[in-house]
């Protein structure tokens, strides 16, 4: 059985037709998976990138193509009321309760199914009794937790969401299940030169702020 990571955080639409997509993409594969929630905005800081939902022209192009996968593969979603936002009454909540699959797939209908607002207060106090979390999610160790995850997840070379991580590889987005799905698989591709040849820094422009 090989040991699977995928690495997300709610506030991706990305991350949630992944999310969705994955029992079918790995379909007739020996995985076991591990849902790792973490903080987009951490690794966007670290890397000194910003959203896209923060570039107006990149946004509206973001839910135009997310709402035309999602037609193509039969994925239901509606955009929140808000977007983008501050996603770590979630992702605290996720990790007080303990993400498993159901858990995590609970947290991201809350915000990618129905058009609500996903922190209307009356919302996530449904949501926080629906989970039942064996922790306080405003406790400092679950704060902690969820930290260290990101950090971890910078470590590993994550820049993005969703992530899904295979045998130390990563493979971001929703659009490379197939690819990791191969991995798993055992594609002789991934044995050849390709792979750390084309991830090798080389030489190009710089360009300075």
């Amino acid at each position: 059985m090989k040991a699977v990571t995928f690495w997300f955080d709610p506030v991706s639409p990305y991350a949630h037709l992944a999310f969705e997509r994955l029992p079918q993409a790995f379909e007739g594969l020996s995985v076991a998976v591990e849902y790792r929630p973490i903080l987009f905005a951490g690794l966007l800081g670290h890397w000194g990138q910003k959203g896209p939902a923060e570039i107006e022209p990149k946004r509206a192009w973001t839910f135009r193509q997310v709402h035309w996968l999602a037609h193509q593969h039969g994925i239901a979603i509606d955009t929140p009321l808000r977007h983008p936002f501050n996603p770590l009454p979630l992702l605290r909540l996720l990790v007080a309760a303990g993400p498993n699959r159901r858990r995590c797939e609970i947290v991201l209908h809350h915000v990618w199914h129905g058009g609500a607002d996903a922190l209307a207060p009356e919302r996530l106090a449904a949501l926080r009794e629906r989970l039942a979390p064996a922790r306080d999610p405003d406790g400092d160790d679950v704060k902690r937790e969820l930290r260290a995850s990101t950090d971890e997840a910078v470590r590993r070379g994550l820049f993005g969401v969703p992530c899904t991580e295979v045998d130390g590889r990563l493979f971001w987005g929703f659009d490379a299940l197939p690819m990791a799905a191969a991995a798993i698989a055992g594609d002789p591709w991934f044995d050849g030169p390709a792979w750390d040849r084309e991830g090798a820094p080389r030489e190009g422009v710089v360009r300075r702020a």
